[in-house]
């Protein structure tokens, strides 16, 4: 992949990182945050995080992954900053620490895990009280609308009907997920949903051509990308859904029940 589509299919996702970054600092009064990236792979998300000086723990299945990360961690001199260990999230406090965490990264895991009920319950114990949740995953509507503009029609009709989201045998992705199933998954560990956003509506449909030859073009579909990715229309459309979330904080209000 080009480095412009690989930048278009991040972009929304790390400047809304990044805010939460911010706003975390100032919450927590420290320049340096600790981090766990779940599924963190390669550290695409891990090692910018580092550069901007906090601490990243990479939980990933893979070895050669987590080569990969120590070597890109020592190209960019964050080697100090970023420590990948070897596991998943339903073993997450073998190689992790319970609620040790001021912000949690969960991209491109829920898909995959065997029960993702289970994996996102582990994933926010992780989190220290106030602490930040990310969680990136496979958008149901844009794996229908690919395969419908292909002239897939059965195969967009059978993902639109499967219980998880799948358009067949061959489908690569063992799960897909709405909006609104996203959201409720999160909401029930117990996190507050503070924003959703519509990753890749457009960029997995616009030839590749057009992109990398036309820098201007580039530039203004990433545009277009940033201004819809919180409209409710496009997020049911979108290749990937971004949920931002946070714990309650020690000092939140706890809601009163009537006796």
């Amino acid at each position: 992949m080009s480095r412009p589509r690989a930048s278009l299919r991040t972009a929304v996702v790390w400047e809304v990182l990044r805010e939460a970054l911010v706003d975390r600092v100032k919450a927590v009064g420290r320049e340096t945050l600790d981090v766990l990236d779940t599924g963190g792979g390669t550290g695409n998300f891990a090692v910018p995080v580092a550069r901007l000086g906090h601490r990243v723990t990479v939980v990933d299945p893979s070895p050669d992954a987590l080569f990969a990360l120590e070597r890109r961690a020592a190209e960019e001199g964050v080697v100090d900053r970023v420590r990948g260990v070897q596991g998943d999230v339903h073993g997450l406090f073998e190689v992790a620490e319970r609620g040790g965490y001021d912000v949690v990264l969960c991209h491109g895991v829920l898909e995959y895990v065997d029960d993702p009920v289970e994996g996102l319950r582990n994933i926010a114990a992780a989190l220290r009280p106030g602490g930040t949740l990310s969680v990136l995953a496979a958008g149901l509507g844009g794996a229908v609308l690919a395969r419908a503009l292909a002239g897939r029609f059965t195969e967009a009709r059978r993902a639109l009907a499967d219980p998880d989201g799948r358009w067949g045998g061959g489908d690569p992705m063992p799960r897909r997920f709405t909006p609104e199933r996203l959201t409720e998954l999160v909401a029930a560990n117990g996190l507050e949903v503070g924003a959703v956003h519509g990753v890749r509506v457009f960029a997995d449909l616009v030839p590749g051509a057009l992109v990398d030859a036309e820098p201007e073009a580039t530039q203004a579909l990433a545009r277009l990308e940033e201004a819809v990715a919180e409209l409710p229309a496009f997020r049911s459309v979108a290749a990937q859904l971004h949920v931002l979330a946070r714990t309650r904080s020690e000092t939140d209000p706890v809601a009163e029940t009537e006796a």
